[in-house]
């Protein structure tokens, strides 16, 4: 037998625009074994949490036999049937439909204390008629997750900017944007984190050893301090992944590095204090040196004491230190 046709699913376009739709068209293509592609009944599925529903009508608007409208996201697929008893066809492939997710940006990111802090919310396709919604995110460590608290008069703001003025404290905002009568809203964004280095914050963060710079395969330990009972640590890679800490015990996160290792880290309590952020690098070259300081800033007018070190030999001797690289006698 020759083998059966396959459904083709088109969109003609692949993200929904703010208070539009987005075209789906289903067809078959004739095959030599059944020559015509008339006759076919077009039914639409789409994915629903892990399996996928029937797309019925208060989702989506039925234009004709093989094409629909619909304004939700998500994975759509059709297949087509005829005759009796019908005899269908293979499943089109998916196709994915996403709703607008608008990009925020913060600067400065490390800021220092009571500095002002400039948020920025871009929509894909700028145009006029967007209100902009500004939030704080605040950690929820019962669902693993954060809510959203609306920052001061962050509702509905003409301005694709908003500045916050005082900033002292580590922190995370979200952005996300509206348009039409009734307002439609766009997806939130990805939070994006405003790092200060304020020592007066209720909650703080200990390393140990106290240094910015580890060797692969050192075990260091991450340990939050404060007046809370939960607590977790968190970590912005390099290439802007947030993740939790996997190995916690109890306030204390263990790691045994790895060159993915290398991140900022903080840590969020369960009534939503942040402590103040740290760097941590892992040194690849298994031979090389590591500077050690200490992983906190320093106060301007202190003195601090800097030494090398190599993974054999504890604090190397015969060493040349760098300021902004001019050799320091």
């Amino acid at each position: 037998t020759a083998a059966k046709p396959k459904a083709e699913l088109r969109a003609d376009r692949t993200a929904v625009p703010v208070g539009g739709s987005v075209t789906l068209t289903c067809s078959v293509s004739p095959s030599s074994s059944s020559s015509s592609s008339s006759g076919w009944k077009y039914y639409w599925y789409y994915r629903h949490d892990s399996y996928y529903k029937v797309v019925t009508s208060p989702d989506a608007v039925f234009l004709s036999n093989g094409q629909i409208s619909v304004s939700e996201g998500g994975l759509y697929k059709c297949i087509g049937g005829r005759g009796k008893p019908v005899y269908y066809t293979e499943y089109s492939d998916s196709v994915r439909i996403d709703k607008p997710r608008p990009v925020l940006t913060v600067s400065p990111s490390w800021l220092s204390p009571g500095a002002s802090v400039t948020l920025n919310c871009q929509v894909e396709h700028p145009s006029a008629g967007w209100s902009f919604y500004w939030y704080k995110a605040v950690p929820d460590l019962s669902e693993k997750s954060s809510s959203y608290e609306l920052l001061p008069d962050g509702s509905g703001t003409a301005q694709d900017s908003y500045i916050i003025h005082g900033q002292t404290h580590t922190a995370g905002y979200v952005c996300r944007a509206g348009r039409g009568d009734p307002e439609y809203h766009t997806d939130h964004s990805q939070p994006e984190f405003v790092w200060s280095a304020d020592v007066h914050s209720a909650a703080s963060l200990t390393v140990s050893p106290d240094r910015v710079q580890h060797f692969t395969s050192d075990s260091v330990s991450l340990t939050c301090e404060g007046n809370f009972t939960e607590w977790r640590v968190r970590k912005f890679s390099e290439d802007g992944r947030l993740s939790d800490c996997r190995r916690m015990t109890g306030s204390t996160c263990n790691i045994y590095t790895s060159e993915s290792d290398t991140g900022v880290y903080w840590c969020e309590s369960g009534s939503g204090e942040f402590s103040s952020a740290v760097n941590i690098t892992v040194q690849y070259d298994g031979n090389g040196p590591i500077l050690v300081n200490p992983v906190h800033p320093v106060t301007e007018g202190a003195s601090v004491s800097l030494s090398c070190s190599l993974r054999t030999q504890k604090i190397l001797s015969n060493v040349f230190f760098y300021h902004n690289d001019k050799l320091i006698q």
